[in-house]
């Protein structure tokens, strides 16, 4: 049976990650831009699901503030319909709660009745719409999440503790 490991998002799984973006998103993000998430964007946050070693989805978030902004969710095509989805979801909501934020926002495009079911099970709400959010000019849902779950700084892998002088 396969291994599933749950991890933030490395260099080394850029191209995994680019290849999952590219085969689910018609206008996907480069890998310019997630080398520039991982390296040099001190506001995101990648977590990553890991079929023996190789990344089959990912999720990204954007700290502002108290907030946690979704960038972007996928699951490889072949990896669809085995609850990976909710899982990296799941794992990406705690990370959230984990490192201090106190809610959560997404766009989603209006025709994606799936993922829509998902977040909804999560427990978001739809709060509006963005017009003509898309390429294509499709709008996009806006959701969120009102209430984290408990958070534990102590797993927040990002977390800085400064050492008391005595």
């Amino acid at each position: 049976m396969s291994e599933i490991t749950v991890g933030l998002m490395t260099l080394d799984d850029v191209d995994a990650v680019h290849e999952i973006e590219t085969a689910c998103f018609k206008t996907p993000w480069s890998k310019e831009s997630f080398r520039h998430e991982v390296t040099e964007n001190a506001c995101a946050r990648y977590v990553v699901l890991r079929e023996d070693g190789r990344a089959i989805a990912y999720a990204g978030v954007w700290f502002i503030l108290d907030e946690a902004h979704i960038t972007n969710i996928a699951v490889h095509p072949d990896r669809r319909g085995l609850g990976y989805g909710e899982r990296v979801t799941r794992e990406m909501i705690q990370l959230a709660a984990d490192s201090g934020m106190n809610w959560m926002t997404l766009e989603v495009r209006r025709s994606n009745k799936i993922a829509q079911n998902l977040y909804h099970k999560l427990g978001f709400i739809d709060v509006g719409y963005r017009k003509r959010y898309y390429e294509n000019s499709e709008d996009a849902l806006i959701m969120a999440l009102e209430q984290l779950p408990e958070g534990h700084p102590e797993n927040d892998p990002m977390l800085v503790v400064e050492e008391e002088e005595d």
